[in-house]
């Protein structure tokens, strides 16, 4: 069994964190993923305090391990999700998307560990001076809201810059990743394209199969030309989304475009006209199987890994 510092802070058996993606991270995958020894996160993105608080209702009727709840910072019901999270006494809380400083002291009075979702060295060492527990070092391989440094490169810095734990995000679907990630300096890492591809998530199937057939050249990336990059597989819709963005149309007409695109391919299963949110990993993912299982393959191979490691080397 893989213990870390990471395992050690949140109680867990193995370093192996589920992404918050909004729609997708509802709590059938919350529980499924923290029942087989990871922490389960729920994704609260864009809505209410009434989804959230009925969410983790479910959370805690099916489930005793700990789970988390992540908000992208952009959320208009920021305020009030912090909030019910410390009413609740939810034990884990990740955030995205901008700095959550403001929140970590009333969330850590309630007893959470806080660890925000950083795309740079500064920003990691400024929240870890705000308070932060850890940190989810996420790179631009990953699906959805990315920023623009990679994996390989951001999560060393992070941890050469951080003295608490930093998870690894960005690229990560097997036990290869994850000793990877533990050759840079990381405690565990995030995966959220993976778990998209379970049985207990409940995106529709047609948004899995594109992920299934996709491959490493699948993704590209709409939204930079209004300060909001987002990782996604090529489909119409992107290639729509990407025009509007050559002709220089405006903000609000872009967001206008994307507005609700993400909803219709998860929920309706619309992956022509909706917005497949995916990584960059989306290649190395081929099957359709229970979150359990991807747990334990991942950690199956990555203990293998460790102890074959030595052979790899010729002397």
């Amino acid at each position: 069994m893989l213990k870390t510092a990471l395992t050690e802070l949140l109680g867990i058996d193995h370093p192996i964190l589920q992404g918050g993606m909004a729609w997708v991270a509802t709590w059938e995958l919350v529980v499924a993923v923290s029942e087989a020894g990871g922490l389960g996160i729920l994704g609260a993105g864009n809505a209410p305090g009434s989804y959230v608080g009925e969410q983790i209702k479910r959370i805690k009727e099916h489930t005793r391990k700990p789970y988390g709840v992540n908000v992208p910072l952009f959320s208009p019901y920021v305020d009030d999700v912090v909030m019910l999270c410390v009413q609740e006494r939810v034990p884990v809380f990740t955030t995205g998307a901008g700095n959550p400083t403001p929140y970590i002291a009333p969330l850590k009075e309630a007893g959470a560990v806080v660890i925000p979702v950083v795309a740079s060295a500064a920003l990691a060492k400024r929240l870890e001076r705000a308070g932060a527990d850890a940190l989810i070092a996420e790179g631009q391989e990953s699906g959805g809201h990315i920023g623009d440094v990679t994996t390989m490169t951001l999560v060393p810095q992070v941890v050469d810059t951080a003295s608490i734990p930093v998870i690894a995000a960005g690229g990560f679907a097997d036990g290869r990743g994850l000793v990877a990630a533990l050759a840079l300096g990381a405690a565990g890492i995030q995966m959220g394209t993976r778990f998209i591809c379970t049985e207990e998530c409940i995106a529709h199937n047609n948004y899995k199969q594109a992920i299934v057939r996709a491959n490493e050249r699948s993704t590209m990336v709409t939204g930079a030309s209004i300060g909001h990059p987002v990782r996604c597989i090529r489909n119409p819709m992107a290639r729509e989304f990407e025009e509007l963005e050559k002709r220089k149309a405006s903000e609000q007409e872009i967001i206008e475009f994307g507005t609700g695109r993400l909803r219709l391919a998860v929920m309706e299963g619309d992956v022509t006209h909706g917005s497949v949110m995916a990584g960059q990993v989306a290649g190395l993912i081929h099957d359709v199987i229970p979150a359990g299982e991807v747990v334990r393959r991942t950690v199956a191979e990555a203990e293998a890994l460790l102890a074959h490691m030595p052979s790899f080397i010729v002397s």
